[in-house]
């Protein structure tokens, strides 16, 4: 997949790097074929990162309270590999929320 490197305040009215970075990558039409490739795995690592914050942790204090390290934080955050059901019962416990699975039918095309 192809790396993508954001902009960090070089485009003006964005005040968060995240908000900005989306902006640049909905433009990206490669991006966007990478993303509907992998976007439950998105969709995963932004629940994970929501919670966190959430949590107002950081990746370095979820770590310590999942007795990991903060490396395996940034790969789960990261989207990379396929975490485990009792990974996420424990990312969610560290965070003080609640796990929760759903499936949903797909829409008709």
């Amino acid at each position: 997949m192809k790396q993508y490197r954001c902009l960090w305040g070089r485009q003006r009215g964005f005040d968060d790097p995240y908000r900005e970075a989306s902006h640049v990558l909905k433009k990206d039409l490669k991006f966007q074929t990478d993303y509907h490739a992998f976007e439950e795995a998105y969709a995963l690592a932004a629940a994970l990162i929501d919670a966190r914050k959430h949590a107002e942790l950081t990746q370095e204090e979820l770590a310590l309270r999942m007795k990991t390290s903060q490396a395996s934080i940034a790969r789960l955050e990261a989207a990379k590999g396929n975490p485990s059901l009792n990974t996420l019962r424990r990312y969610a416990e560290a965070t003080g929320t609640r796990l929760q699975v759903s499936f949903n039918a797909n829409p008709t095309k």
